[in-house]
This record gives C-alpha cells, structure tokens and sequence, in this order.
C-alpha cells in the first residue's frame, strides 16, 4: 500500500471506460488531498466533469481501486466536480458570482457563431452547469429566436438600483437587445451606445450564481469586442470559423485581437465542416477542408472540434429549440456535447494550475 503514488492514481482513473471522462485531462493538481495509512486510502479530488456523472464516475473509481489495489481495505473516496472558477479581483467585483467569462466570436458574419454560442450553453447547462448567454450582437441579435424567447425580461428595484431579471429557456439564462425593443425595430446606435448596452447587461442583470457567462459576440474587432475586454478580464475566447479561406482570414484577425489585449484563446470551431448527402452516404467537403484545425495549428491554438452542415441545425434554430436539446443523440448534437464538456474540462484546468497555457495535453508533474 505505502508505494501507491498520485501518479498511478491518475493512471487507474484513466482506464474507466465513460463518456463524460476525458482522460487528456487528468493532472495532478487535481488531487486536493492523497493519504495512505496501513491498508487506508484517503482521496480527494476535483475534476472536470459534468456535475451529473459524479456519482457515475465515483462508482467505477471506487470498483478500479479495489481491484488494482486488494489490499486496499477502506477507500475514503471524495470526488469533486464543481466547476473551478477564474480568479481575478476586478471580474469577481463586476460579477461576483459568475466563475467564468466566455466569448464566443468570428472575425465575419454567416459563419454560425451564435448557433454554435446557443447549443454550448445549453450542453453545458445539460451537464449540470449554471449557464447565462449574453447576446452581444447589438445590432444583428438572434439569440431570442433561437431560444423561443419573446416576453420581455421583468424588472425588480432594491435598495441599491432596478436590476432586469434574464429570461430562462432550456436551463439557460438568457439576455439580448432583441427582447427589450420591439420586434423589427432596428437599433440605430452608434458604437458607444452599443458598448454601453452590453456593459449593462453584465452590470445591471441579475445573473444570480453562474458557472459560465458567454457572450455571443458581433463579427469583427470594433468597439463591441474592445469594451468587454477593457471592462471585464474574460477566462477565454472561442473561434468560430469556416473552412473557406475568405472565413479563415477574418478568424485569423479575431483570434489575434484576443492574444494582443492578452485574453486565452480556449479553441477553434469549424463550422460548416462538410456535408453528407442523406440519399448516399457521401461527404462533401463544400467549403474545403482542414482549414479550422490548420488555422489552430498556425496559431498554436486547440482545435474544439468541426461540425457538418445539417438542416436540422438550422430547423431548430429557426424554431427555437436547439439541436441538443431537440436531438441530443443526433450526430451533430453528440459533437456539440463533447466540445462543451471538452471546454470545460480545459477551463477547470487552467483554473486549477493557474496557467495560461492554451495547449490541451496531459499534464503528470513530479510525485513529491
């Protein structure tokens, strides 16, 4: 018992066979606490796992142990799946209760962002997480209508100010410009106005206890994009792209406004990846290929994941309910699901080590 060591902890918890386990990011760090005495295992843990298989995973640990282990006869065993938040004083000021601040952007427009920003909130919130969505596309916002949002937030006033109260759909929280005008109303603000909008949806909603904030971005690198980073420091940003060139260089531009002013790039997403025709089985590649993870590769970024052109995708955005909620084991909605729980795997890795590290690999470390 006395030669057990963290390391081949971790490499026992690697051996289980789950969905919800991703095995590339198990790190040391994630062991809070690791006593053996006689034939006593002491463990505690906090991974990245969605909240509802804790118990799932727990099991299957607790079986691995006892078998690689015989001599093992009590396993105090604490398996922790909170998710880790992102420390910084001036977020935790501005949103006290929100652990981590997502953007979700494109360098141009048509390339799905916003269907991609709605079906990770709502995986992850499937996946036992607090989940808000900001839409942040003042003047194109979609996110209503792709939630079946359309009664206006209410508004409560305490001692301190009114705040809005978001709207809730599929285990979301939900805020956008689109349900505080009136429909086909156009916004005709100049940038500042428009920054100052999305500034108040962060001040002035309440958001209540969130895992994950995302913000589902305007294309381009204007004043939008600039004032969320000057007012809140964000835990990531995520790259949506195409495989075209034409989508590739404005994504390019995205992802390197974010590295300059010194925000994580979590990852790529290509959408749009290929076709597969329903009558025969064969894929297209319409808009070329490769081009997402290269792009990743380029600028030694992770690439999340592509996902194929799918008219059920844009079905359900069209009727307001989201291809993994609608169709959770649809093939589309099972990679949206895995590039959330991979996110988030990431995110409480960074967290944990403190790191900015925007690499995705298995970290061992030194036993002590």
């Amino acid at each position: 018992m006395s030669d057990i060591t963290k390391s081949e902890i971790l490499s026992t918890l690697k051996k289980i066979e789950d969905s919800n386990l991703n095995k590339n990011f198990l790190i040391l760090n994630a062991i809070k606490n690791f006593e053996v005495k006689g034939n006593e295992l002491k463990l505690e843990m906090t991974l990245p796992l969605p909240g509802n298989s804790v118990e799932i995973i727990k099991d299957k640990f607790m079986k691995s142990i006892k078998e690689e282990y015989p001599s093992v006869k009590k396993i105090d065993l604490k398996l922790d799946a909170k998710v880790i938040a992102h420390q910084d004083k001036k977020k935790d000021s501005l949103l006290p209760f929100v652990k981590n601040t997502i953007a979700v952007a494109s360098g141009k427009g048509g390339v799905g962002k916003s269907t991609i920003a709605v079906n990770l909130a709502v995986a992850l919130a499937k996946d036992g997480a607090s989940v808000g969505l900001i839409d942040a596309d003042i003047y194109g916002p979609s996110i209503p209508m792709m939630l079946g949002l359309k009664d206006k937030p209410k508004v409560y006033q305490n001692q301190q100010s009114m705040k809005i109260i978001p709207s809730t759909n599929y285990g979301i929280k939900v805020i956008s410009i689109g349900l505080l005008i009136e429909d086909n109303a156009p916004v005709i603000w100049r940038g500042p106005m428009a920054s100052g909008a999305v500034k108040q949806f962060m001040t002035d909603v309440d958001w209540g206890e969130l895992d994950y904030l995302i913000f589902d971005m305007p294309p381009g690198t204007g004043d939008i994009q600039l004032t969320l980073v000057q007012t809140i420091p964000l835990t990531g940003a995520i790259i949506v792209t195409t495989p075209q060139e034409v989508s590739l260089i404005d994504a390019r531009k995205a992802l390197k406004m974010f590295t300059r002013v010194n925000v994580p790039i979590l990852g790529v997403i290509e959408n749009m990846s290929y076709f597969i025709a329903p009558d025969t089985g064969t894929k297209y590649d319409i808009f070329g290929t490769g081009g997402g993870s290269q792009m990743a590769v380029e600028l030694e970024s992770p690439f999340l994941g592509g996902l194929p052109i799918q008219s059920q995708i844009r079905v359900g955005g069209d009727k307001g309910i989201p291809i993994v909620f609608d169709t959770p084991d649809s093939e589309q909605a099972k990679i949206i699901t895995e590039i959330a729980r991979n996110l988030a795997a990431q995110i409480n890795i960074r967290n944990l080590s403190g790191e900015a590290s925007s690499k995705m690999e298995i970290i061992l470390g030194d036993e002590e």
